[in-house]
């Protein structure tokens, strides 16, 4: 069984909270719009940390961390991008692969949403953990913790905190 963080949006931000949420995780998933390096090396001091890059992030993140993420975690295949859309509403860059290619988890952010979808249509598990960073439209800032245990995404949770 794996432990996975996930997060998204921090637009540089970060605090001690999430490093109590995130505390028993095993992989830190980011997805894009970090803001700054020092997000990711923070968030290195509590787990391993795994990310893309988000239309915000400059160069130097660019440069650590790619637009697109797909790798096996346990027995699922799991895909991360920033802009990705969701269940019904795939953005076009993704559109064709996810249909012809499809993972087992796509995470996306952007959105500054949480959302939790199974896409049916494609047998994929969706999840945006909306927005954890203080900037954007949204009024509570958000993260997700869950665990893989082989092909089965278990035990998941909603962090919250106000703006």
């Amino acid at each position: 069984m794996t432990k996975i963080g996930l997060i998204s949006d921090t637009h540089g931000y970060y605090d001690d909270n999430i490093k109590d949420f995130f505390s028993d995780c095993d992989e830190i998933w980011h997805a894009g719009d970090i803001g700054t390096c020092e997000v990711t090396q923070k968030l290195s001091k509590i787990a391993k940390v795994r990310a893309v890059y988000g239309n915000i992030d400059g160069t130097d993140i660019r440069h650590t961390y790619k637009q697109h993420a797909k790798f096996k975690c346990e027995d699922m295949n799991v895909w991360i991008t920033h802009i990705g859309g969701y269940p019904g509403r795939y953005d076009a860059k993704v559109k064709p692969e996810i249909f012809t290619n499809t993972p087992d988890i796509f995470i996306s952010g952007h959105s500054h949403i949480l959302k939790v979808i199974y896409d049916k249509k494609i047998n994929c598990l969706h999840l945006n953990p909306g927005a954890y960073g203080k900037s954007g439209i949204h009024n509570v800032r958000t993260a997700l913790k869950f665990d893989i245990n082989k092909k089965e995404v278990i035990n998941m949770q909603i962090f919250e905190a106000k703006r």
